[in-house]
């Protein structure tokens, strides 16, 4: 079995990752797991303008939620 590495491809995919944090903390429960680590390849591996845009929808939304992810160097 090959798996393929998640990745946005548009600033949509990026918003509903971020509804996808905003639901998870509204439910009282932590980012961590399979979503914390599905996400942070999604930053790591997208282009550097939807990381960005990722990490500004969450300052904007639930700045809380910033502490469970490592911007990428670019």
């Amino acid at each position: 079995m090959v798996v393929m590495p998640y990745r946005w491809n548009n600033r949509q995919d990026v918003d509903e990752a971020v509804v996808a944090v905003m639901n998870t903390l509204d439910r009282g429960q932590e980012i961590h797991g399979w979503l914390m680590h599905t996400l942070q390849q999604a930053i790591n591996d997208s282009e550097p303008q939807l990381a960005e845009h990722f990490f500004t929808e969450l300052e904007r939304h639930r700045p809380e939620a910033l502490r469970y992810f490592r911007k990428p160097e670019f």
